[in-house]
């Protein structure tokens, strides 16, 4: 197998750009009205190559990565800037040429210690150099002039086992090399807890939902009020004129199993709920990570649990594995690296019998680099259906320049439309379409405009202090 090219990474550039919600998200305990947006550049040479220019983007969506209730909104942003300088300056520092995910095995240690160090915790802290990581690829695969999936289908990140022990030599080569690219991935509406249920608006309705066939539910933690809520859903959901499948996600609401055990046994019982329950795929990251790692599922394993914020760390989800969960979720603002890794994980445990799976979850991707990268990262690893709902949320391209959102159109003309004033997300069917986010680079042909961003508005850091 060849060997991976070798990149030595020469700037790194950080940016922001407000974004406004046209109705409020609202998730586990608190409510969003708008976040802010980072956009990374990075120039990077290629060996033997030159010098090409790389991006990324994520929304920096408020207490989602660390939801300690004494935080404030503002506070929990200000985590994910810092989590970015962090990255930025240890990622700098490497010097001489080394492969794409040589830099990132070579930086995520002292990351997760440095961020600790300013009680950062570890889900906040995989938020920089996971936008970094995927700025550096873009810059490699335009510097090579190849797309993503072909780039990752020949391993030309270099990725090996080196931070998941548990992997072959060649596994994940191997898988990788496997890999075709799904055409098309369901588009999978997300219901947040603030959203209209019935009529006009509601979950059914074919312009809120986008024809979608695949829901996502969000649930509070109490099992009384949740399965009140499931059942208007199930009955709004029952009037589709076609077939419709479930997901359930508490974003860690629920305070124990004795709590999950109520709402599971409300699923299996209740015939007011068999319109959810007889759809359901699986159960979102229904407790506190930090229980979740503590707490086996016991009997409940005999459904399909998966975690999201538990997934802080590269052996999450051989951890979570053994406690009963059988799936993980995949995010680029986690790491598209583990994403990738932890879908060998899930091919090699189903390949011996005992079904595994990866899950494609967003935190409202927004139009451009955020959706496209994600949503290719999904269509390479086998995500039939993921979570999209920021399109939902937001209008359009948001506060872009209205230039910046017509290359994007120009450039992925199945993946945007327009309508009227607007460039907006295209769903054909209740589908993504990927056949442009084949264009050399990490799937995306156009670039932000970059002389209308701020730079990224970077906090003093906070120190803990001795006891």
């Amino acid at each position: 197998m060849t060997s991976a090219p070798r990149i030595a990474l020469r700037d790194i550039t950080l940016f922001e750009r407000p974004t406004a919600f046209v109705r409020p998200f609202r998730f586990g305990s608190v409510t969003v009205h708008a976040a802010p947006q980072a956009f990374v550049r990075v120039e990077l040479e290629v060996e033997g190559r030159g010098v090409f220019v790389g991006a990324s983007a994520e929304l920096m969506v408020p207490k989602w990565f660390d939801k300690r209730p004494h935080l404030a909104i503002d506070d929990t942003v200000n985590e994910l800037r810092q989590s970015l300088a962090i990255a930025k300056d240890l990622y700098r520092a490497q010097s001489g040429f080394i492969t794409a995910f040589g830099l990132h095995a070579a930086c995520i240690g002292a990351q997760m210690q440095m961020c600790a160090a300013r009680d950062i915790p570890p889900l906040a802290a995989c938020f920089g150099p996971a936008e970094i990581d995927k700025a550096v690829l873009d810059a490699l695969l335009r510097g090579l002039g190849t797309d993503f999936f072909s780039g990752m289908k020949a391993n030309v990140a270099g990725l090996t086992p080196r931070l998941a022990p548990d992997l072959g030599a060649d596994d994940i080569a191997t898988f990788l090399a496997s890999r075709e690219r799904l055409p098309r991935v369901a588009l999978r509406h997300t219901v947040g807890l603030d959203d209209v249920i019935e009529g006009e608006g509601g979950v059914a309705d074919p312009s809120e939902n986008s024809g979608a066939r695949y829901f996502k539910l969000k649930m509070n933690g109490d099992p009384d009020a949740d399965a009140k809520r499931l059942t208007r859903i199930g009955n709004a959901l029952a009037t589709l004129p076609y077939d419709y499948q479930v997901t359930l996600d508490a974003n860690e609401q629920y305070a124990d199993l004795e709590a999950l055990c109520t709402l599971v046994d409300r699923l299996d019982k209740d015939t007011a709920l068999a319109p959810i329950a007889s759809k359901l795929l699986y159960i979102e990251q229904p407790m506190p990570r930090d229980i979740t790692r503590e707490q086996p599922l016991g009997m409940l394993s005999s459904r399909s649990f998966i975690i999201d914020e538990a997934d802080d760390s590269w052996d999450a989800f051989p951890a979570a594995k053994q406690l009963g969960y059988r799936g993980i979720s995949s995010k680029s603002c986690k790491g598209f690296y583990k994403s990738i890794v932890n879908a060998t994980r899930a091919a090699a445990w189903s390949a011996q019998g005992a079904p595994h799976f990866i899950t494609g979850e967003d935190l409202t991707c927004q139009a451009g680099l955020g959706v496209q990268q994600d949503l290719a990262l999904g269509a390479l690893i086998g995500v039939t259906h993921a979570e999209r709902n920021g399109h939902h949320y937001v209008d359009g391209f948001g506060f872009a320049p209205a230039g910046e959102a017509e290359a994007f159109l120009q450039a992925h003309p199945d993946l945007y439309s327009r309508d009227e004033d607007f460039i907006r997300l295209q769903i054909n069917d209740g589908d993504l379409l990927t056949e442009s986010l084949t264009t050399p680079g990490f799937a995306s042909g156009a670039h932000p405009d970059w002389t209308a961003l701020t730079p990224l508005a970077v906090p003093e850091p906070k120190v803990l202090q001795e006891s």
